[in-house]
């Protein structure tokens, strides 16, 4: 079973090379009668790829311990649903699901309305690119990351999965980032192909082809991310959701370039500017997204969830950086005609454009900082990884410059001036008195105030904005792209408050006792043992009561697994609500029988979640059919008047 594995990953490998081979001679042809056999042989390759993951799903359903895969990351105790999970828990697996996630991604784009308007030309170069990507994955599996490597003899019983993937957030965490990843892969090339094909001015724009899958892979990319957070929140026991660890960094940098592309792309569509810029960005976050695969896997940073190098670290490099030579060739080759120059900073272009570059300076930013032990090397025997600290006081001004523009932006014209004065002058009020009304109840760390009222501020002008603008609400365009942003401004408020205004203790406590945070009292009641699939635990019984009244009972968990039996992890208990949130982490026990715990008051907290949830499903909202050329000139003219 494993042979025939390796057998049809490496049919992958020879058949993506055969039909980039083929689209590269058409292309240098002018030919472009052989699309067909490019667009059946995708297909093939999509097969070959999904039968090469589910014979590795098989193994890890039957607990085949052969395979070296699956005995270092399951064992016969693991539940069925954490065994599929394992599937992307590991280097070589991870690496297999994110091919099969390129491949899902270039059938899917080659059957809708974008793919179908494109010029047979676009279509071959897209092919040319896309065959270069899906090519190199299999030149990975088959070489330095193989999944199918056998054992033998096979171990009665394998390693079982790391305690802190055995979690629900393991089941859809991954898997949507791979999917974001995988998905910006189509938009990433069929903008280098619009751009290398010279007989590309009078088809769809790429960027009105590509827009549905673009939304698409930003929406998973967002949920992933913020699905990591509530796991880091939960799992950990550390009560925190963002470390500014490098992986965590890693996925956010693609986000980032993608957002700052999703607001210039807005003004391509509807000034017809910035052009290259957009090809560029586009290709930037695709690449950024093998930048992230390339610092989990190259072993050059130390995190929580870095796999190590595993031989893939230098070809990742390798590909990263001619891929970036062509994505900064390739834009300044392309001729724009009919191209004008950008409007003054007073305009809701020029605030999109700053949008944009703040969003470009946050990544880039959040690059270097992840880089530094790296770059340090050359001066440094000892090199150090900045710490959170560097990047709360660097990143998070630029959040709050972002939520402050969202106040602002709304209410501009194109060419410069306000939509509506007495509109914009109340949203401005509204911000002025959420300022000074968060500064009386005691909100007086610089950030957190801007952040708090800009963030409540922005979502009241939106509402004026919709409610005085009755076009606004019967675009589903407009809908779904203020809803994205209502979403991060509450995202916004939840971190405002959570973060400086989080309340906690580290406590050693007898049962019957209390601790006080604030208004809410913890009374520790009871100690129990348990056992669950391989396992053990102690769990502790907090009663949580705020000014007097019960309002609810935690119970966080001390665990011990038999095959990491070395370590002891927490499973955090929380009472969620609205607003404040109780948490407890149990630390141990004392020598004399009292708990050890970790509690907390995370104030609004839950927001970040709701509004990470939002902002993932609008998306979904904004897709819609292509529109024509010949529509979008006519937008853009009605803009210009």
């Amino acid at each position: 079973m494993h042979l025939t594995g390796y057998f049809i990953l490496s049919a992958c490998l020879l058949l993506s090379l055969t039909l980039g081979g083929l689209s590269m001679a058409q292309a240098w042809q002018g030919r472009r009668n052989a699309l067909h056999l490019l667009e059946k042989g995708q297909i093939l390759v999509t097969g070959l790829m999904t039968a090469a993951s589910l014979i590795l799903l098989y193994g890890l359903v039957i607990f085949d311990f052969s395979n070296a895969y699956i005995a270092s990351y399951t064992d016969r105790l693991l539940p069925v649903f954490y065994r599929l999970t394992a599937f992307w828990a590991g280097q070589a697996g991870s690496l297999l699901f994110w091919a099969l996630c390129v491949s899902l991604s270039g059938v899917y784009f080659m059957c809708t309305q974008g793919y179908r308007v494109m010029s047979d030309g676009t279509k071959t170069y897209f092919w040319l690119f896309f065959m270069i990507i899906q090519a190199f994955f299999a030149l990975l599996l088959t070489t330095w990351s193989n999944p199918f490597i056998t054992v033998n003899p096979a171990p009665a019983d394998g390693n079982g999965l790391n305690p802190l993937l055995q979690n629900p957030g393991m089941i859809f965490h991954p898997p949507l980032l791979f999917l974001g990843y995988g998905g910006f892969a189509v938009p990433g090339c069929l903008a280098l192909a619009q751009a290398l094909n010279r007989n590309s001015g009078n088809e769809v724009s790429w960027i009105e082809a590509g827009r549905n899958m673009t939304l698409l892979a930003w929406a998973t990319l967002t949920a992933g991310i913020i699905l990591g957070c509530w796991w880091s929140y939960m799992e950990l026991g550390w009560g925190g959701y963002w470390a500014w660890d490098p992986v965590e960094n890693a996925s956010l940098i693609p986000w980032l370039v993608a957002s700052g592309y999703l607001h210039t792309s807005i003004v391509e569509q509807r000034r017809n500017k910035l052009h290259r810029t957009n090809i560029f960005l586009m290709a930037l976050t695709t690449i950024s997204a093998f930048f992230a695969t390339y610092l989990v896997r190259s072993g050059v940073v130390d995190s929580l969830h870095a796999f190590g190098d595993g031989g893939v670290g230098a070809p990742l490099l390798v590909f990263i950086i001619a891929f970036t030579a062509i994505s900064v060739i390739i834009p300044m080759l392309h001729k724009v005609e009919g191209a004008r120059p950008l409007s003054g900073i007073a305009s809701r272009e020029g605030f999109l454009v700053i949008v944009a570059w703040v969003l470009m300076a946050l990544s880039i930013i959040i690059l270097l900082g992840t880089m530094w032990p790296v770059f340090s090397k050359f001066w440094s025997a000892n090199p150090m990884g900045l710490e959170p600290a560097f990047y709360n006081r660097v990143c998070l001004p630029l959040f709050v410059m972002l939520s402050l523009l969202l106040v602002i932006c709304p209410w501009l014209g194109w060419k410069e001036g306000l939509r509506s004065t007495k509109a914009a002058a109340l949203a401005g009020g509204i911000f002025l008195a959420l300022l000074a009304g968060f500064f009386v109840t005691g909100i007086r760390i610089p950030a957190a105030l801007l952040g708090a009222a800009s963030a409540v501020g922005a979502i009241a002008g939106i509402g004026i904005l919709f409610a005085t603008q009755p076009h606004l609400r019967r675009n589903r365009s407009s809908i779904a792209a203020y809803g994205v942003h209502i979403g991060l401004l509450l995202m916004v408020l939840g971190v405002a408050f959570s973060g400086p205004y989080k309340v906690e203790k580290e406590i050693e406590i007898a049962k019957g006792e209390t601790v006080t945070l604030g208004d809410y009292a913890m009374t520790y009641k009871a100690l129990y043992e348990g056992e669950g699939p391989g396992m053990i635990f102690i769990e502790a019984e907090l009663e949580v009561a705020k000014n007097g009244k019960k309002i609810g009972t935690l119970h966080p968990q001390r665990r011990i697994y038999s095959k990491f039996s070395r370590n002891q992890y927490a499973e955090a208990a929380t009472i969620p609500t609205l607003g404040d949130e109780p948490y407890a982490t149990l630390l141990g026990i004392s020598q004399d029988n009292k708990a050890v715990l970790r509690v907390s008051i995370n104030p609004l907290v839950n927001w970040l979640w709701i509004g990470g949830t939002l902002a993932s499903l609008f998306p979904f909202l904004g897709m819609r059919a292509v529109r024509s050329r010949r529509n979008n000139a006519a937008m853009v003219q009605e803009d210009a008047a």
